[in-house]
């Protein structure tokens, strides 16, 4: 099944048909916004950058947000895994452009060197006045749970956090996935919760950081739990 998802054909493919369902959600369903005022300033201002984070579970959702980061120069941090080639082409079709980024294990000296070089790329894109979506639980977990990634490219470009919780009605939820995807259906009910702005201090250390990163988690769940309600589920 590994080497099936590296074929570029089937990478392809599933590209097209999942950017494909991407732009049916987005046009179909009913979108509602909640607290969108909050994330307007930065929208309005090319110079200000931003990173929007959702839960890697509503990717199938994301493009609810498109409308607002189409008005900005916006990419989104992709892992390099076989599946992460097929959700960037996805993306890709809807004018969002990836950076590829992974976690390194311990002694991956080939792939930290990665890490560090894509971290680096996604600061200076942001700080840049550039927008960056990410799902911070991906691209293995575990759910509704934000890796430190995110936040330290928020301290060292000194750019604000948004929050996104995205639902949608009728939809499917997978239960025996990682992340529990969540599915529309085409022409129902969807909302997004924004919550924000949100600030990494440039001092904060790893003590600091990983408060933040319980609090946030916190809300950014919230935000999800929200945005279902506001669609009835």
């Amino acid at each position: 099944m590994k080497a099936l998802l590296r074929n570029g054909s089937v990478q392809a493919f599933l590209g097209w048909v999942l950017g494909s369902y991407l732009r049916l959600v987005l046009r179909t369903v009913r979108w509602r916004h909640e607290n969108l005022a909050c994330v307007e300033p930065v929208l309005a201002d090319d110079t200000r950058g931003a990173i929007a984070l959702f839960w890697h579970g509503r990717i199938p959702l994301c493009l609810a947000t498109a409308p607002q980061w189409w008005r900005k120069r916006t990419k989104c941090l992709i892992s390099p895994s076989a599946d992460g080639e097929f959700v960037a082409r996805a993306l890709d079709m809807s004018g969002f452009p990836a950076i590829r980024v992974s976690s390194a294990k311990p002694g991956d000296t080939a792939k930290m060197r990665q890490a560090v070089a894509a971290i680096r790329e996604a600061t200076n894109w942001v700080a840049g006045g550039g927008a960056l979506v990410v799902t911070p639980d991906g691209p293995r977990g575990p759910n509704e749970v934000i890796a430190p990634g995110a936040l330290q490219i928020a301290r060292r470009s000194g750019q604000p956090v948004f929050l996104m919780g995205i639902a949608a009605a009728p939809s499917a939820q997978m239960q025996g996935t990682w992340d529990k995807v969540m599915w529309a259906a085409p022409f129902g009910r969807g909302a997004v919760v924004w919550d924000g702005p949100l600030h990494v201090p440039a001092d904060a250390d790893e003590a600091a950081i990983a408060a933040l990163i319980t609090e946030w988690s916190g809300r950014l769940s919230e935000a999800t739990r929200r945005a279902e309600a506001l669609v009835g589920r």
